[in-house]
């Protein structure tokens, strides 16, 4: 993939990267981080400077707007999954509403002059995926036992199970490339028209694509974690939704 240089990257990586990687003993011939590892560690400080900005002016009797929007969302969230995981959903908010706040801030960084989207590098996004993989795949050994869960990839024949254990194997191990592809590819298409767009025309005449793309970056963000839920949801089935298996 063709790499591209951003002010903040190059500034960051001047006055903070290189001296640090010189002071350590190496002395690379080209910037030490690349742009989208930069970008994450914006999003980042972005992400904790918002929840100690909220965390300080937290109030029930007078809440900001920042705080009733942080409320909404988390609202919503629990509410979508209750609906889809089951009860008690609390236990996951940390990973769902992280997920969401970190990747919308991805998405809507590119917007900014001079910074791109973390979210529309492929190394990014899969390391979201991953981090999805490992943990539903951990809370439901956890909240099985290994052979109970591993008895759901089977399905509830005994005749077909060898072929439906493979089948699910599989599908289970593509789901993290389906996850990070599916949001790399449409933030990384979205920031290549916003880009062709504002060199062919005025800026002016953008934006609505950059509405468009306000719209579609919180989309891509809800949709993560809507599929999160999901896999969390076949994760954590309670054993007495399992059927028996049928000879």
């Amino acid at each position: 993939m063709e790499h591209h240089e951003f002010f903040i990257s190059t500034v960051f990586n001047r006055y903070i990267a290189n001296p640090l990687a010189s002071l350590l003993g190496f002395h690379p011939h080209h910037d030490v981080l690349p742009a989208h590892v930069v970008m994450v560690i914006v999003v980042s400080a972005l992400v904790i400077l918002l929840a100690l900005l909220v965390r300080r002016k937290l109030s029930v009797d007078r809440p900001g707007v920042l705080q009733q929007i942080l409320e909404v969302i988390t609202e919503g969230i629990l509410g979508l999954a209750t609906d889809i995981i089951g009860p008690n959903p609390r236990r996951f908010f940390p990973l769902l509403g992280g997920l969401f706040i970190y990747i919308l801030v991805g998405n809507l960084l590119g917007m900014i002059p001079g910074f791109m989207s973390p979210t529309s590098n492929i190394n990014v996004t899969a390391s979201c995926a991953l981090v999805v993989f490992v943990y539903y795949n951990y809370v439901g050994l956890k909240e099985h036992g290994f052979r109970k869960y591993m008895a759901h990839f089977a399905g509830p024949s005994l005749v077909l199970a060898p072929l439906l254990f493979v089948i699910e194997i599989i599908s289970h191990c593509a789901r993290p490339f389906s996850l990070s592809v599916r949001l790399f590819g449409n933030i990384y298409a979205e920031e290549l028209i916003i880009g062709t767009l504002n060199t062919l025309f005025p800026f002016l005449l953008s934006l609505p694509v950059i509405a468009l793309a306000l719209f579609a970056s919180t989309v891509q963000a809800f949709i993560f974690i809507v599929l999160t839920m999901v896999y969390l949801g076949g994760a954590v089935e309670h054993s007495d939704e399992e059927q028996e298996p049928v000879h």
